[in-house]
C-alpha cells in the first residue's frame, strides 16, 4: 500500500486570481491500492463518499484512462485534516492524491507537468492543484490543454496566519456572485499587483505585501458572503498583518506576517475572536510547504 501526503493550498493571495498559490503545511493523507473492488473508508469522522463519486477514486480512474487502462478498483483510506469547502485546496488535495497515487500505482507513466495538466482539467483551473503537486509558491497559466507552472521559495521573514470560520462556502456559489467582464482599469489594477505579489513573497520585501493583496475581481465580491468577514479583516491589520485576503473562494480569510511576530499574532487573534463571540473560528499558523505531495511506500 502506498501513502499520499498532500498540503493544503491558499489560491489567489489576493490579486493573483486563479493564477497564483501557495502550499501549506497542513496535510491530508490518502493510502492506496488497487483492489477488485470499491473500498473507502476514512481514519476520521469527516463523511465522504464510499462508492465512484468519492473524488480521489473518481481522480485516480480518470488518470488510468488516459495512461489506457481500466481501473477494477481500489482500496481508499483518508485522513482528513484540510478542512472541506473553507478555501484551502481540499478537493484539489483529493484530486491530486488520486492521480499522483494511480499514477505511482501504473509505474510513473506520467511526469509532474503532465500531471498538473491533468489535475487541472479535472478542477478546471491549477491555482490550487499546482501548489499542490509542486510546493512551494506557484504562478501558473493555461495554454490550449497545458499548464506552464513556475514554483519558487517563500522568503524565510513570512508566515500565514488562517482564519477558518464555523461554515462552508462552495466554489460555486462563490464564483456565481463573479461579474461576466471587466474594465481595462481594473485588469491592469490587478495585473500588476499580482506581479508584485509574486516577487514581493520570493524576495521577501513586506512593505510591498499590503498593496499586492488589493484585488478588484473577486474580493469585492465574495467578502459578503463570508459572515463577520469585516471583523476578521480590521481585527488582522489592528494587530499588524503584512496583508490579508480571501484565502482561494473563502471562506478562509489568511494573513501574511512577520515570522518573528507570527506566534504573538496567532495568540493575540485568538483571544480577540473570543472576546467578539467567534469561537468557532479556527487559527492556525502555518508556513510555506517547499516539496507539494510527496508519496511513501508502506
Amino acid at each position: 500500500m502506498i501513502r499520499i501526503q498532500v498540503p493544503a493550498t491558499s489560491a489567489n493571495l489576493g490579486s493573483g486570481f486563479d493564477s497564483l498559490g501557495i502550499a501549506l503545511n497542513l496535510f491530508n493523507q490518502v493510502w492506496m491500492e488497487e483492489a477488485d473492488t470499491i473500498d473507502i473508508s476514512c481514519k476520521d469522522d469527516v463523511q465522504v463518499p464510499i462508492d465512484e463519486h468519492n473524488l480521489i477514486y473518481w481522480a485516480a480512474s480518470q488518470l488510468y484512462e488516459e495512461c489506457g487502462r481500466k481501473l477494477p478498483g481500489m482500496k481508499i483510506v483518508q485522513l482528513n485534516n484540510i478542512p472541506m469547502a473553507r478555501g484551502l485546496g481540499s478537493s484539489s488535495a483529493c484530486i491530486v492524491a488520486g492521480i499522483l497515487g494511480a499514477n505511482r500505482l501504473l509505474g510513473t507513466p506520467l511526469d509532474q507537468k503532465d500531471l498538473v495538466s491533468l489535475a487541472t482539467r479535472i478542477e478546471g483551473h491549477p491555482d490550487n492543484v499546482a501548489p499542490a503537486i509542486e510546493g512551494g509558491l506557484v504562478a501558473s497559466a493555461i495554454e490550449g490543454e497545458k499548464v506552464y507552472s513556475v514554483s519558487v521559495p517563500v522568503s524565510e521573514k513570512i508566515r500565514f496566519v488562517v482564519f477558518i470560520p464555523p461554515f462552508e462556502l462552495k466554489t460555486e456559489k462563490a464564483r456565481s456572485v463573479l461579474p461576466d467582464t471587466y474594465s481595462r482599469a481594473d485588469a491592469v489594477y490587478n495585473l500588476s499587483r499580482s506581479a508584485l505579489m509574486t516577487a514581493s513573497l520570493f524576495s521577501g520585501n513586506l512593505e510591498n505585501l499590503r498593496v499586492a493583496v488589493q484585488d478588484r475581481i473577486h474580493q469585492p465580491y465574495r467578502c459578503g458572503l463570508i459572515a463577520n468577514y469585516d471583523d476578521v479583516y480590521r481585527m488582522s491589520y489592528e494587530l499588524g498583518t503584512l496583508g490579508t485576503c480571501v484565502s482561494g473562494a473563502g471562506p478562509t480569510i489568511i494573513s501574511m506576517v512577520k515570522t518573528e511576530e507570527a506566534e504573538a499574532f496567532a495568540q493575540a487573534a485568538k483571544a480577540r475572536l473570543s472576546s467578539k463571540g467567534l469561537d468557532g473560528w479556527q487559527v492556525k499558523l502555518l508556513h510555506t510547504e517547499p516539496d507539494g505531495a510527496q508519496i511513501f511506500i508502506e
